[in-house]
């Protein structure tokens, strides 16, 4: 099973989240990773959402959403002609003895310091999934005290979207 990620464009009321969610809960698939966003236009909302499907599962769920009424085009991302980031806030126990060590860690990957106290420090990092991880992962030797991430946005490369699936 492939990560896949699909961006949906959706008219922009109340209750179209609710409907495309639970559409993907209905049918067995399980969420990955959901960012629901404006788009140019005040009408249409983008939802990106990140699921593992092989090529069959995958067919099923562009079929299903393509299926509601709110759904306006829906697009498959693939890695090689899209732009993917997150967005990770991360507060670390950080003291007199671990604090530069991890300002340096921050330097390296470009993680922003947004606070820092007596006894922590919150970093912002925005990149690619995988980015995200190693930083995770390289930060997991201190007390990580808390951190959010908000999943993956994403767009296609160059001038303008694909159309939709199926066309």
């Amino acid at each position: 099973m492939e990560r896949e990620v699909i961006s949906i464009l959706v008219d922009n009321h109340a209750g179209v989240l609710t409907r495309v969610s639970s559409m993907f809960g209905r049918r067995g698939f399980n969420i990955d990773s959901l960012t629901v966003s404006a788009t140019s236009n005040p009408a249409i909302s983008r939802i990106t959402v990140v699921v593992r499907a092989d090529e069959d599962s995958l067919e099923q769920i562009i079929k299903q959403t393509a299926r509601l009424e709110e759904t306006r085009d829906i697009f498959v991302l693939k890695r090689e002609n899209s732009l993917f980031r997150e967005l990770l806030l991360v507060k670390v126990a950080a003291d007199e003895t671990t604090r530069s060590q991890i300002r340096e860690i921050a330097g390296i990957y470009k993680a922003k310091i947004i606070d820092l106290s007596i006894g922590s420090m919150v970093m912002e990092l925005t990149g690619e999934p995988e980015k995200i991880d190693a930083f995770l992962k390289i930060l997991s030797t201190y007390r990580i005290l808390e951190m959010c991430r908000t999943g993956i946005t994403a767009l296609e490369r160059g001038g303008q979207e694909s159309g939709p699936v199926g066309q």
